[in-house]
């Protein structure tokens, strides 16, 4: 049994609880794990299926990664905040704007922990990619640290078929080489040539099927685009 590195006490028991309950819900597949930095700060960037996604992927990654959640939570109860905390979730206040949540969760990679985000913001009904929203590559250029591409593959059915006694399903989580930070978090070009070259890396991991919008770069719109020129 392997645990996360650098996991606090509470993300090891859930890692412990995933363990035993995982068997009972899919069978998983998990390829290229070392491409995850083994220290230092970094983004997680992953497509967002129905599946749940945030649990797999916390498991399958070999360190500990922090996840925003609704500042509400925090503030429910004192311990119910510790608990969520330690499990690697931030309080993000809504209603302050994008810009106080995309600061605090550059602080949070630049105190050196792994941040997960969903860069297409909302789950895509067919499991396949749709275009991203900016904010990974913000967070990425403000703390100049790596995002690591990561692809769920067939996590859609898992709670589905456990409640109707199926057969599990595979599910495949596969890492993909860390993309460095080039550029400016000032310069919306930078921001945008990051965000694409962070969706192609993810569409190659995917099955060509599920690549979506990203399946063909020749053909992106100009405003994708990351080979122009400033």
């Amino acid at each position: 049994m392997r645990f996360p590195k650098e996991g606090t006490w509470s993300w090891k028991v859930l890692y412990i609880v995933a363990i035993i309950i995982k068997p009972f819900f899919l069978r998983l597949q998990i390829e290229g794990e070392e491409h995850v930095p083994a220290t230092g700060g970094c983004v997680i960037a992953c497509n967002h299926t129905r599946g749940p996604d945030y649990v797999i992927v916390g498991y399958a990654s070999p360190r500990q990664i922090f996840y925003m959640a609704k500042a509400e939570i925090f503030a429910y109860h004192p311990l119910v905040a510790k608990l969520v905390a330690s499990a690697g979730a931030f309080p993000v206040h809504r209603g302050r704007g994008d810009t106080h949540a995309i600061d605090q969760a550059i602080e949070v990679v630049r105190a050196g922990h792994v941040l997960g985000m969903f860069p297409e913001g909302t789950r895509s009904s067919t499991g396949s990619l749709q275009r991203a929203k900016l904010g990974v590559a913000r967070i990425a250029l403000g703390a100049q640290a790596p995002i690591v591409p990561v692809v769920v593959i067939g996590s859609e059915p898992v709670l589905l078929d456990a409640l109707k006694f199926k057969r599990r399903p595979l599910v495949i989580v596969r890492f993909g080489p860390p993309i460095e930070a080039e550029g400016a978090a000032t310069s919306s070009k930078d921001i945008q040539r990051l965000t694409t070259r962070m969706m192609l890396a993810m569409a190659d991991l995917l099955p060509a099927e599920r690549r979506g919008y990203y399946a063909d770069a020749k053909v992106l719109p100009a405003e994708d685009s990351w080979t122009s020129e400033p």
